[in-house]
């Protein structure tokens, strides 16, 4: 469908971070920043949006529903352009999938608990987006428009493609000039609201520290870990990924917590979106799909992971280490053999392919071992059929990946909810892009919660699984102490 795409530049100081506050009090707002500027080839853009034309929600899924079906009509609203010098967004489509949206495409049994009951799909069909492009040092807003947008708008009252630009130019000028950030916005206090700090809230009710609560009590969690070791041994599956739930009690906001998540380990797949109900904040690693011109697939699956070293020679032998561990090596390839059977569902025959394996790549804090599969769409196939048979990403569940979520749902007490679901967004010249989302909290009504886990494979230790786990907490908890210490 013709259209056209508006745009303004806005000066090259304009940081993402101010630029959040400005539209902190919008509607379903989104943020998908490349924080991390390490890896340029997957950290080269951060869109920022909010105020969607339209929005889904599916609160629950059950096998054979099709969740994407709005996502398609939508995608056929975006006007086509012919215009290489856009960025992959601009705006279009962007939002959440939740762990349980894989309910929706394989028959699974549900944990008992759903105390935060995040939706499986929460999507909207937005107009305009703010973009930085981190290699052009360039920032620009951009606004949609196409007859069938206009009529969309117009059906709701919505302001069309001129009012939309002087509407994000009033927004900016009226924020940006005002005085540093100081404290809770009041956007905030909605999610600082003590609603879920109740008895019963705490999943099992097992305080593994002052405040800090598990869906798991350490003796329960290694008795899973040994549970998983032996359906591995019994052949039932060769790895599967276990997590335990944290939460603690929490009366600061999405938009301060991701401040300090972005200032103290920045990502190239951070992100921030912000509901009227719930907020997920994200500062994940990983890329879960990408799709480029409507066809080309690739996806790029982390295992292996050592924290970085002051010492260039000391992270030499990190380095070392990482490449020549035999677990985390099979860890990888298991879950590239994984992928390759999801991608090819929806690729052509022949072309999928692993273009690089096992990789260390370095990031701010940690050297991670990433491998690279690539794949072309079928002609029948689309972007939906590709999410709808590669979700949720494999290195999040395990091998066999049907299996492993089975004994997942049998051992974790607790739903995922966003955690190890993802962030995605989708333009108007068919370029996609989404996250797993890893090191990721969720807010609600006074609550967070960030669950963490690890791969668990046949030579697996319970206890140094299980400290493994802790050892991934403490990052996220020095965000928090952090934030508390400088507001109080």
């Amino acid at each position: 469908m013709s259209g056209e795409v508006i745009k303004f530049e806005l000066p090259v100081s304009t940081s993402v971070v101010d630029t959040i506050r400005c539209f902190a009090d919008s509607p379903s707002l989104i943020l998908l920043d490349s924080a991390s500027h390490i890896r340029e080839r997957d950290a080269r853009y951060s869109f920022l949006t909010s105020d969607p034309v339209q929005s889904v929600r599916l609160d629950r899924v059950a096998c054979g529903d099709q969740p994407f079906e709005q996502l398609r009509k939508w995608q056929q609203l975006l006007p086509s352009i012919d215009d290489k010098t856009l960025p992959p967004f601009c705006g279009g489509i962007a939002g959440l999938m939740s762990y349980e949206l894989g309910e929706a495409f394989e028959v699974l049994d549900r944990p008992a608990n759903d105390d935060f009951q995040i939706p499986a799909l929460s999507a909207g069909l937005f107009d305009w987006c703010i973009c930085w492009d981190h290699i052009c040092k360039t920032v620009t807003a951009y606004v949609l428009d196409s007859i069938e947008l206009r009529a969309l708008r117009g059906q709701f009252c919505l302001p069309d493609a001129s009012e939309r630009l002087n509407w994000i130019k009033q927004k900016l000028a009226a924020n940006l000039s005002t005085a540093p950030f100081a404290g809770p916005s009041p956007i905030e206090s909605d999610f600082a609201e003590p609603g879920f700090a109740k008895p019963g809230f705490y999943v099992s009710a097992n305080e593994i520290q002052p405040g800090l609560f598990s869906s798991f009590s350490a003796e329960q969690y290694l008795e899973s870990v040994n549970r998983v070791v032996e359906y591995i041994r019994a052949g039932d599956i060769f790895q599967a990924n276990l997590s335990q739930q944290l939460t603690t009690r929490w009366r600061r906001g999405p938009v301060q917590l991701y401040e300090c998540v972005r200032a103290l380990n920045p990502a190239p797949f951070c992100g921030l979106m912000i509901q009227p109900d719930f907020a997920v904040v994200s500062a994940s690693p990983e890329r879960f799909l990408k799709v480029s011109q409507g066809r080309f697939v690739e996806t790029r699956p982390i295992k292996g992971t050592r924290r970085r070293q002051k010492s260039p020679i000391a992270d030499l032998f990190t380095t070392d280490e990482l490449t020549s561990s035999e677990k985390d090596r099979a860890e990888n390839v298991m879950i590239v053999d994984l992928l390759r059977n999801d991608l090819s569902r929806s690729c052509r025959a022949g072309t999928v392919r692993v273009s690089g394996l096992c990789e260390v790549e370095l990031f701010e804090t940690v050297q991670h071992l990433v491998s690279t599969v690539v794949g072309e769409l079928c002609s029948d196939k689309d972007i939906w059929d590709l999410c709808a048979g590669c979700f949720p990403g494999g290195s999040i569940t395990g091998a066999p990946k049907i299996r492993a979520m089975e004994i997942i749902a049998e051992l974790e007490p607790a739903v995922r909810g966003a955690y190890c679901g993802s962030l995605f967004c989708c333009g108007p010249q068919g370029d996609f892009d989404s996250s797993i989302l890893i090191r990721t909290f969720t807010l609600k009504q006074g609550v967070l919660q960030f669950p963490v886990g690890g791969g668990i494979v046949a030579d697996s230790d319970a206890a140094d699984e299980y400290r493994e786990t802790m050892h991934k907490a403490s990052g996220m908890l020095r965000v928090l102490k952090g934030l508390e210490s400088q507001y109080r």
